[in-house]
């Protein structure tokens, strides 16, 4: 058997204002650049926790000989570029109809991409292959638990699976899933029966995590229902809740030999999504609060202390540069505190041209028009210089390098700063180290991310609090205003629906001033 893979990958918030071009999958983000060939095999090592690092490996294990074409991957932002999306996707199929005859085509996909042209960018992709390649050709694809699954996706495809993970540490295990999938779907010789079913609600990325309940209880259920039911597969995906457009939100599906296998699988699932509504829930802190909050608790020996700055994460559109939480710990006067990573490569090259032990003036941050933020004016120690070339240990990333750029750690009062020339998402306590900050005894941690953090400092971390400081990922839907949702669909659980809250808005609108 032979196996053409290519992958694209990108979650779009259709509410940030940057976008995604082709310097930006060129880069990665803090993950492999744009490859093509042989270089994304060498790309995708043992250690590399992505799902086509998980696909080669089954497959060779196997014996299955796999062409690879061409893989790539965005930090997250806004869509992505028209321009860009139809150079990599055109080259995608274009690869695809030159390397055919093929016995099969694998996708490493994320689903949730919106280009600016097209708001269900996998969707659009997967149709196109389609029509290259005939509706005989067992196509299989990987996606992210945030995936905004359409119903064209699973249309057009022979199987999708999703991770079950959220930090996504199985992402590799799930590349591996998608072979397994081919092989069975080769093995019956025709496609499998289908069956997928929306919840009507979304919930917010700070509670989706399945270290957590309700998330941990259901994506366990996932194996036994698959057992019960006899499903081939059985996949859910919680969606990424800041994308405009009229599928964004949960989707639940699963395939079977025969339609009632893969229909009872479903409906089992999604009578336990539904009673867990009311559990998708928790506590949020103004940065005063997170910080008054980290405070008490490392008086008490409670530390670290790991504030979640969830509303900037650079993992979900943010611009990792706002300055709210590091306002808020100065404002607390606090005694030590390490920030990462902060976004600002003019503030990191006058920090290198002043070299490190040297104070210098900075604008720092808060350069990215987010509501509600403004840059840092102060002079700042300069702590630290680097590279910014790093090698990630922990469970998210895998172990492999990043490359951050030209790099520093800058020091005002008690508060340390990571600040880099390139955004990527602080997962991993390797973020911290190479600035010269040791995470383990530092007693407030604030990490630009909501969740995939705690995959490496949750076991560190005497406590762990999210916090809404200015941000372009709001962890309350009902602070956008959305115009492509399906009216039914409730923004938060157990909140108002879309129609009940665009109603609710236009209402103020008309109030007297």
């Amino acid at each position: 058997m032979r196996v053409l893979l290519a992958g694209f990958q990108h979650e779009t918030n259709t509410f940030a204002k940057d976008r995604a071009d082709m310097a930006a999958f060129e880069h990665g983000g803090g993950f492999p650049a744009l490859c093509r060939g042989a270089a994304i095999t060498e790309v995708m090592t043992e250690t590399v926790n992505l799902p086509a690092a998980g696909f080669l490996r089954a497959a060779k294990a196997a014996g299955v000989e796999v062409d690879p074409l061409l893989w790539a991957m965005a930090v997250p932002s806004g869509p992505v570029t028209r321009g860009c999306y139809e150079a990599i996707a055109g080259e995608i199929c274009e690869l695809i109809a030159a390397g055919l005859p093929a016995d099969a085509v694998y996708l490493d996909l994320h689903g949730a991409m919106c280009a600016e042209h097209i708001p269900d960018g996998e969707g659009a992709l997967i149709e196109r292959i389609r029509q290259i390649i005939g509706p005989d050709l067992p196509l299989v694809v990987s996606l992210d638990l945030h995936a905004n699954v359409t119903r064209r996706m699973v249309e057009m495809t022979d199987a999708l699976v999703a991770y079950r993970t959220y930090p996504h540490v199985d992402s590799a295990d799930t590349g591996a899933a998608a072979f397994d999938l081919l092989q069975k779907r080769v093995d019956l010789g025709r496609p499998f029966a289908r069956a997928m079913a929306a919840p009507d609600y979304m919930i917010p990325i700070c509670w989706q995590s399945t270290m957590n309940a309700p998330a941990d209880g259901l994506y366990a259920a996932l194996p036994q229902i698959e057992e019960d039911t006899g499903a081939i597969s059985l996949s859910y995906a919680m969606g990424f809740p800041a994308a405009d457009f009229d599928e964004c939100g949960q989707l639940i599906w699963a395939y079977g030999a025969a339609a009632p296998e893969a229909e009872a699988a479903v409906t089992a699932l999604l009578s336990r999504v539904e009673a867990a509504e009311s559990a998708f829930q928790g506590a949020l802190y103004t940065p005063e609060g997170a910080v008054a909050h980290a405070l008490e608790r490392t008086a008490v020996g409670c530390a670290p202390v790991v504030i979640a700055d969830a509303q900037d994460n650079p993992g979900a559109g943010g611009s990792s540069d706002t300055t709210g939480l590091i306002k808020a710990l100065l404002a607390a006067d606090v005694p030590d505190a390490a920030v990462g990573v902060l976004w600002d490569p003019k503030a990191v090259a006058l920090a290198h041209q002043a070299g490190e032990g040297a104070e210098v003036a900075l604008s720092l941050g808060g350069h990215s028009d987010v509501a509600g933020d403004s840059p840092l004016e102060a002079r700042f120690t300069v702590e630290h210089l680097s590279d910014g070339q790093l090698r990630t240990l922990g469970p998210y990333y895998g172990t492999r390098d990043m490359h951050l750029g030209p790099a520093a750690c800058l020091r005002l009062r008690g508060v340390r700063i990571v600040v880099a020339s390139q955004k990527a998402q602080m997962a991993d306590r390797e973020m911290f180290r190479f600035a010269g900050i040791t995470p383990e005894t530092t007693p407030i941690l604030v990490v630009k991310s909501a969740i995939h953090f705690r995959a490496d400092f949750a076991p560190i971390a005497g406590e762990i609090i999210t916090a809404t400081a200015p941000g372009a990922m709001m962890m309350r839907a009902t602070d956008w205003q959305w115009a492509h949702l399906r009216d039914d669909l409730r923004l938060m659980p157990e909140g108002p629906t879309q129609a009940e809250h665009r109603a609710e808005h236009l209402a103020a609108l008309r109030l007297p001033a």
